[in-house]
């Protein structure tokens, strides 16, 4: 929702008071970019992005106008009248059928108060033909993935390659060579000791 082309009116005008409606208007945005293939509103500015909302979906509620005409940002900028109308069904490809149009045109619903939570579009016939996970099923096993991968690596150890390298030269008689490795191996372990590690917060997959 933070990328303009899917910005919801209440954040294109910097209404402050703002919810999870903003998230809903951001899928309606991409599922009719999947549906299309291609944007459905490309603004090149925050103005312009307002501009092609109101050229499909009409005016603005009025909280929206009062907050825009408000804003210090946009002091003595006005949104530029539409000369025609787009409406939002002739935006969509004529192959998408009423039910998938009908779960953009709620997502998409200018007053934020009417778009549906995600709860309710999780219900929607949109996807009846779609088996969704159980997440509380699915929650336990991710859990316990995750505490495997953290007690073992897949990844070798440095360190105990280069010491059973000196192992193994040792058994050959070549003694300057297994020095060698030895002193590769303090000076690899003391470096990784000395370093910060920036990447500790990361899962170890």
């Amino acid at each position: 929702m933070a990328t303009r082309w899917y910005r919801a009116p209440e954040l294109l005008v910097g209404d402050t008071n703002y919810g999870p409606a903003v998230d809903v208007w951001a899928i309606g945005c991409v599922t009719a970019e999947l549906m299309r293939g291609e944007a459905l509103w490309p603004g090149k500015s925050d103005v312009d992005q307002v501009y092609l909302i109101r050229k499909t979906v009409g005016d603005l509620i009025p909280r929206h106008t009062q907050v825009f005409k408000t804003n210090e940002f946009y002091s003595g900028v006005k949104i530029p009248e539409p000369d025609s109308f787009e409406p939002l069904r002739t935006k969509i490809p004529r192959n998408i059928d009423d039910v998938g149009f009908d779960f953009v045109k709620k997502c998409l619903d200018k007053d934020p108060s009417k778009r549906p939570t995600c709860e309710l579009l999780l219900k929607h016939p949109y996807f009846n033909n779609v088996k969704l996970p159980d997440m509380e099923a699915v929650e336990p096993h991710v859990r316990l993935t995750r505490q495997r991968s953290n007690k073992s690596s897949v990844l070798p150890s440095l360190s105990q390659n280069l010491n059973e390298s000196t192992k193994s030269l040792h058994r050959k008689g070549n003694a300057s060579s297994s020095q060698k490795v030895f002193s590769m191996t303090n000076s690899f372990t003391q470096d990784t000791r000395n370093r910060s590690r920036p990447f500790d917060h990361l899962p170890n997959i």
